[in-house]
């Protein structure tokens, strides 16, 4: 019955906003209009209520092409033509070229998202040869003798998150594939483990300069020092430095709340998935017994060097270019694909050399690790798709009027970018897209002020809007189910995706909260201790508080 009228709800909610999307304009003038936040809202809602992601992911992509079909086809020219069949077929040949040609084939076809999916086929690869190699039960063997509490092995999880801070793909795939043996043995939930990824993959690649986001952020600012605005703003990046507090707390308290802490308490007891939605196939049992830690500290040293050096390469590190503009002009994707196929090769001869895998086995990861990411590769390739859809209906233009026509109200101008570059990041699952969007609105804003920054230094407040745009991006990401890094997430720690995204959502939810408190008070106070400190204390007392409630219910 709960189920149901879940559901009921559901359907009221989308009614009532097709209603509103209705009385701004008609379905045949859907471009840059409310209708173009449509499409994501229905695979969100149909994910998060049927706990399954493919189906919604593909319903919110035909919507989306449908709404597409209906604003580009003169629908009554070809009624003129043929009639209201006639209407109706032209409408469904536009939506299904728009969803198959622009949609799935472009996006499989574009050069950035096949650099992704080399990577991630040839880290599932190495994964595959470590577990034959017996690497990864060596390591598990060595953590639960020094890893003795599911505080310290989450910690341990946080401080490797930490430590890779290159890029948020790799972050989240390479700590779930080393940490996972390690929160299984302390019977940590996959969504747990799930949550302790994303949560060091972009808060921290978004705080770190040496990082492919930092080149990013970088790229959309003009007329200043992008880098040095970039630094600027970390302290000020009040959701991911709050996302970190929040990890350290929970890890070190033992506490959990939400959905979450059923999935916990299962895995307590020997159950580490609580829905039994092992989407993921199990890791291979390892072959040979000799495999020692170093047989996966040493590919996993190699695969982030290689894949270090692959992005510095494709910034130019090695025509001559320093290493911070190496990192700012690099090539993520191109990166990663150059330096995991490279380690790959390495670590064959490593494993050869070490007499732990013969040609063949190795050879044979290959497909077994293709294999292991075709769930996150499905996910991708419909979020990557859900996104065209909304681009082609102009959604960043629309809510880039809604931001412009906010830009009176200053004093409240950090909160509302906080809260607009949630809402657009968790719609369309692109942080990079959203601060690609607001950061020029914003510099557009503050074009006096920072055509004297040369002179005079870059005003405060438009360090702190920057900063909003950048947490609400990271935020909406966090949250979002079509998210790339939410989807690396659950891949990394072999989670169903939806579980992850459900146990997840009322943590980075208490922490958007408190952020955009601190937003307020910055509108007001443009000061970095009194911000960073009344949001720190707020955090803690929330967080106190709950652990008090739930204490005291039992």
């Amino acid at each position: 019955m709960k189920k149901h009228v879940k559901n009921l709800i559901f359907l009221a909610c989308i009614a009532v906003y097709i209603i509103f999307c209705c009385t701004q304009a008609p379905i045949t003038n859907a471009v840059g209009t409310m209708w173009s936040l449509l499409p994501p809202i229905i695979a969100i809602g149909l994910a998060l209520i049927t706990k399954e992601v493919y189906s919604s992911l593909f319903i919110g992509i035909l919507a989306g092409g449908f709404i597409y079909a209906c604003s580009v086809v003169d629908i009554s020219h070809f009624m003129k033509e043929g009639g209201f069949f006639y209407a109706v077929g032209a409408t469904f040949t536009q939506m299904f070229n728009t969803v198959v040609g622009d949609g799935v084939i472009a996006n499989v076809a574009d050069s950035y998202n096949v650099g992704i999916l080399v990577f991630l086929v040839v880290l599932g690869a190495i994964v595959v040869m470590m577990n034959k190699a017996g690497g990864s039960r060596a390591y598990g063997e060595w953590a639960a003798k020094h890893i003795k509490t599911r505080g310290g092995a989450s910690i341990a999880t946080f401080i490797l998150g930490v430590l890779i801070f290159v890029d948020d793909y790799f972050n989240c795939l390479t700590v779930g594939s080393v940490m996972r043996p390690v929160t299984d043995k302390h019977k940590i939930s996959r969504s747990k483990l799930a949550y302790l990824i994303d949560a060091t993959a972009a808060p921290v690649c978004i705080i770190a300069p040496i990082s492919s986001w930092a080149a990013a952020v970088s790229g959309t600012v003009k007329g200043v020092n992008g880098l040095s605005l970039f630094i600027a703003t970390i302290p000020f990046n009040l959701y991911a430095l709050l996302t970190l507090i929040m990890v350290v707390f929970i890890s070190k308290a033992n506490f959990d709340y939400g959905s979450m802490r059923l999935h916990e308490d299962n895995a307590k007891k020997g159950d580490l998935f609580t829905t039994q939605n092992t989407v993921y196939a199990a890791d291979d049992e390892p072959e040979h017994t000799n495999g020692k830690v170093i047989d996966l500290i040493i590919p996993v040293v190699i695969l982030i060097v290689m894949c270090v050096l692959g992005m510095v390469y494709t910034g130019g590190f090695f025509e001559g270019t320093n290493l911070i503009d190496a990192f700012a002009n690099c090539d993520a994707s191109m990166g990663l694909a150059i330096g995991s196929i490279g380690a790959l090769i390495i670590n064959v001869f490593y494993f050869l050399c070490r007499r732990v895998l013969k040609f063949k086995d190795c050879m044979e990861a290959v497909p077994a690790g293709f294999k292991q990411m075709v769930p996150a590769i499905l996910i991708l390739v419909f979020a990557w798709t859900l996104k065209t859809m909304t681009g082609n209906l102009a959604a960043d233009e629309f809510v880039a009027g809604l931001v412009e026509s906010a830009t009176a109200l200053q004093v409240l101008l950090p909160v509302i970018l906080f809260a607009v570059a949630v809402g657009l990041s968790f719609a369309t699952g692109t942080s990079w897209g959203t601060f690609g969007i607001l950061i020029p609105i914003v510099t557009g804003v503050f074009g006096k002020q920072l055509a004297n920054a040369s002179t005079d230094g870059i005003p405060t407040m438009v360090v702190i809007c920057i900063s909003a745009c950048l947490a609400g991006a990271v935020c909406g990401d966090h949250c979002s189910p079509i998210s790339d890094t939410t989807i690396m997430a659950s891949t990394g720690a072999q989670c169903d995706h939806v579980n992850h995204v459900s146990t997840q959502l009322p943590y980075a939810l208490t922490v958007a909260g408190v952020a955009a408190v601190g937003y307020l008070v910055a509108g007001f106070v443009q000061n970095v201790f009194v911000i960073l400190g009344v949001s720190i204390a707020l955090l803690l007392i929330v967080l106190f508080g709950l652990k008090f409630l739930l204490k005291k219910k039992g």
